[in-house]
C-alpha cells in the first residue's frame, strides 16, 4: 500500500490512543507516532492546543484529496476542505525510529513505515 492509494478515501474515524494518533479511512489505517500538525485557512493546531482534537474530528467525513510522502522531510495528507495534515520526518523532530505506518487494514497485508 502507498500514501497515494488514500486519495479519493473518506476519513471514517479520529482515534486517539494514548501516546499515537489514528485515522481510519474506509479500509486504511494511518498511524501517527508522532502527533501531526492540523492547517486549516485560519491557522495551525499543535496537539495540547485548546481545539487540536476538535479540528480532527471536524474532518470525519471528509475525502482525502492528496497525499504525499518526502522521504525525510514530511508526510501531508489533505482534505477536500482545504484542511491538511503535517507531521516532520526529520530525524531531529522524531522521538521513534518511525513516524507512523499505513496499513490496508486487511489482516496480513503489508505495512507501509515512514
Amino acid at each position: 500500500m502507498e500514501l497515494e492509494d488514500l486519495i479519493g478515501e473518506q476519513l471514517s474515524s479520529v482515534e486517539f490512543i494514548q501516546d499515537y494518533l489514528q485515522l481510519r479511512f474506509d479500509g486504511p489505517v494511518l498511524t501517527f507516532f508522532e502527533w501531526p500538525e492540523v492547517f486549516r485557512e485560519e491557522g495551525s493546531y499543535a496537539f495540547g492546543e485548546p481545539e487540536y482534537r476538535n479540528v480532527l474530528c471536524d474532518l470525519i467525513g471528509e475525502d482525502v484529496t492528496a497525499a504525499s510522502l518526502l522521504e525525510g522531510e514530511a508526510i501531508e495528507v489533505q482534505f477536500a476542505s482545504g484542511a491538511s495534515i503535517r507531521t516532520s520526518l526529520r530525524l531531529e523532530d522524531l522521538s521513534s525510529p518511525e513516524a507512523g505506518s499505513l496499513s490496508s487494514g486487511e489482516p496480513g497485508d503489508e505495512l507501509l513505515l515512514f
